[in-house]
């Protein structure tokens, strides 16, 4: 087994790791050392001791979809008996209650709808800015934005300034689940990894910013971890337009794809990754936890192998909760976990501006491990 205290020795010193570099790593059962380095980078590029979440929920206006995706329990066909798309009065009920429950945002995502060209989004963003100036509407995804394309036959940086003009905030990154096409291929028919990638290089090249998401376990092994790490790290290097990268494992619950996929990821799985993507985006500001998929307790763990946000409180969620992922928490939840992990809770926004609606509780909170204990931990 490779040796990794050398790897680990130069992420902590601000060397750019390779792509060997992180292949070794994914292949290392040494997950604790990995936690020490990427608490120590957590640590370097955020100070202050703050760990972030946000008020918001997702609102799925739609759960027809005209793509199959194996690992996907949400979507239903187009034409099946328990499709919907919601009303504008039912997604402003959903917004009012995220406002006075004090959020700041939506993420809105749907099914690839075979029949809402690029029109139908621009009169439900206008309608909903108008209604909400100040509030973030960080909707659609790359395979929503490629769906527009097919329907409307519109390049990609035309639609997304359309779509900005509209009141367009940010884009979420759904969708990627792996970016290497022999993965994809097998499990589903929406976007490929170029189209992936090129939606999100003209959200950035509009101003727009995006997240970047990975969800693994799917049938890929590492070499495609490693590509997909690759990829988003190459983009933002072009482009600088992800605000953060949220990797989580799947969820298999009701999907045909669990079904065939008989070795699930574990708890160590999912630290693994997180940490290595701490190592290996050196140029990506933040790294969420996915406690929605993982649990409140490893997702509070994942402060410690790396990740600076706890993600939202997640008023609602429908994609992945039909997967099996039914985690629910409130924002004392997540301030509770933060600072029991021995940080500052600070509730921010889609872009990580922090929101102050009251002042952040400190007693009894820790201050992290200094520096020069950490590096040598791991060089022990």
């Amino acid at each position: 087994m490779t040796d990794i205290r050398p790897i680990l020795e130069r992420a902590v010193a601000g060397e750019r790791l390779s792509s060997d570099d992180c292949t070794a790593l994914l292949e290392s059962h040494h997950i604790a050392a990995m936690g020490v380095a990427a608490d120590l980078i957590r640590q370097r590029r955020h100070p202050d001791n703050v760990v972030t979440y946000i008020i918001d929920r997702n609102i799925n206006y739609t759960n027809v979809c005209n793509v199959v995706c194996t690992f996907c329990a949400f979507y239903r066909r187009p034409g099946a008996p328990d499709t919907y798309v919601r009303t504008l009065d039912e997604i402003c009920a959903k917004i009012d209650e995220t406002i006075s429950l004090g959020g700041t945002g939506v993420l809105m995502q749907g099914g690839l709808h075979p029949d809402f060209g690029i029109e139908w989004y621009e009169d439900l963003l206008r309608t909903l800015h108008a209604k909400y100036p100040g509030f973030q509407l960080h909707c659609f995804s790359p395979p929503e934005i490629h769906n527009i394309h097919l329907i409307s036959g519109l390049d990609y940086e035309t639609i997304m300034r359309r779509l900005k003009d509209s009141g367009l905030y940010s884009l979420p990154g759904g969708g990627g689940e792996i970016l290497d096409d022999e993965v994809r291929k097998r499990v589903s028919t929406k976007c490929t990894t170029d189209e992936w990638l090129s939606v999100m290089r003209a959200v950035h090249r509009v101003g727009l910013r995006s997240t970047a998401t990975m969800m693994f376990g799917i049938g890929d092994n590492v070499t495609h971890r490693v590509n997909h790490l690759q990829r988003v790290r190459d983009l933002q290097d072009e482009t600088g337009g992800f605000t953060a990268f949220i990797p989580w494992t799947f969820q298999r619950e009701n999907t045909a794809l669990g079904r065939k996929i008989k070795d699930e990821l574990t708890g160590v799985d999912y630290l693994r990754m997180l940490a290595v993507s701490r190592l290996f985006l050196d140029n990506v500001e933040n790294l969420q936890s996915s406690w929605l998929t993982q649990g409140l307790k490893l997702g509070q763990v994942a402060l410690r192998f790396g990740a600076n946000d706890m993600g939202s409180i997640m008023i609602e969620e429908n994609v992945v909760s039909a997967a099996g992922a039914h985690n629910r928490a409130d924002e004392q939840m997540l301030r509770y976990l933060i600072r029991e992990a021995g940080f500052v809770p600070q509730q921010r926004d889609i872009l990580y501006a922090p929101v102050n609606r009251d002042q952040p509780e400190t007693d009894g909170v820790s201050q992290s491990t200094p520096l020069r204990e950490l590096t040598v931990m791991i060089a022990d």
